[in-house]
């Protein structure tokens, strides 16, 4: 029988796991809180006894499995294995997360970034169709990503590989938080688009539901704009032009650059689905070179929340 795989997904309020087939198949999956108290101290531990508890109640053991798969926040040492500066975990000292996981469980793990190994499951299973060049963009509160070429994941000489969320779109533009200026996260990231709302309502002159919400402080999501757009509000339709135009062009400029089979887009914004979809889209052919602009595809993740779990699990069959 083929030995499983464990999957692990390290976020700060919860702990994804799941029991894979070497195909990448979910047999079983759990969560955990995650318990960031006393440093962070605590999580570790957790993540050992919660994988030992359930490999007892599903009557299996270490010898049933060829590895773990991890996805983690921060730093990541990979010939050590230990994590760093993961400062929503609490993790602002380094943590022997390998040595101490294999300690507890007696199966070999291996770590990568959270944002990569999300790209690992969708370029594995989802909507990357198994290719061996898929580039992620995750939009969520920030836009993070990974790449992927020849069916390896680009760390870069730091580990600063796919910060697609800070490519440069406008050198005039907001201040993004890693201290630049014009950052794609600070106008296609989940906040940045509502920042871009409430610029572009303050110029607004026309009749809009979502001028009037915006104007009367009414709350207002990344979420809300895209409604507002889909039932034909003119300033609705005008921000999500204007983001995903920014967005295009951000994914115009990897798609240049790398020219992978598919750019996948997901985390929560994903949500608005063909809307989002069909317009940046426009706008990446707009200006893509044109063997990019027929080679390369723009899709929308399919995995939701699974793709870390999965992602993480590549990480022992895949190497």
């Amino acid at each position: 029988m083929d030995k499983k795989l464990i999957g692990i997904d390290l976020g700060g309020t919860t702990i994804k796991f799941a029991i894979l087939t070497p195909e990448g198949e979910i047999q079983q999956r759990w969560a955990e809180d995650t318990n960031i108290n006393d440093e962070g101290s605590h999580i570790v531990p957790d993540i050992v006894e919660s994988i030992n508890h359930h490999l007892s109640m599903y009557q299996m053991d270490a010898s049933d499995f060829s590895g773990i798969g991890m996805g983690s926040p921060g730093s990541i040492d990979y010939d050590n294995g230990t994590v760093t500066g993961a400062f929503n975990l609490n993790w602002d000292h380094t943590v022997n997360v390998k040595k101490e996981i294999e300690a507890g469980v007696k199966i070999p793990v291996t770590l990568e970034n959270d944002a990569n190994v999300a790209a690992l499951g969708e370029a594995w299973k989802g909507a990357g169709n198994n290719a061996e060049n898929v580039a992620f963009v995750t939009l969520g509160t920030g836009v993070g990503g990974g790449i992927i070429m020849n069916n390896q994941i680009l760390h870069g000489v730091a580990g600063s590989a796919g910060e697609i969320g800070h490519i440069t779109i406008d050198k005039h533009g907001y201040l993004c938080t890693c201290g630049n200026v014009g950052c794609l996260e600070t106008v296609s990231s989940a906040t940045g688009i509502v920042r871009v709302a409430r610029d572009m309502s303050e110029e607004f002159a026309g009749t809009s539901k979502l001028k009037q919400m915006l104007d009367n402080g009414e709350e207002v999501t990344a979420k809300t704009v895209f409604d507002s757009a889909r039932e034909k509000d003119t300033l609705g339709l005008l921000i999500v032009e204007r983001v995903c135009d920014d967005l295009g062009y951000a994914l115009a400029m990897l798609g240049n650059s790398l020219n992978p089979s598919y750019v996948v887009i997901g985390g929560g914004v994903s949500a608005a689905g063909e809307l989002l979809l069909n317009t940046v889209r426009k706008y990446f052919e707009k200006y893509t070179f044109p063997n990019v602009r027929n080679t390369t595809k723009v899709e929308l993740a399919t995995l939701g929340n699974e793709a870390g779990v999965i992602g993480a699990a590549s990480l022992v069959v895949k190497g």
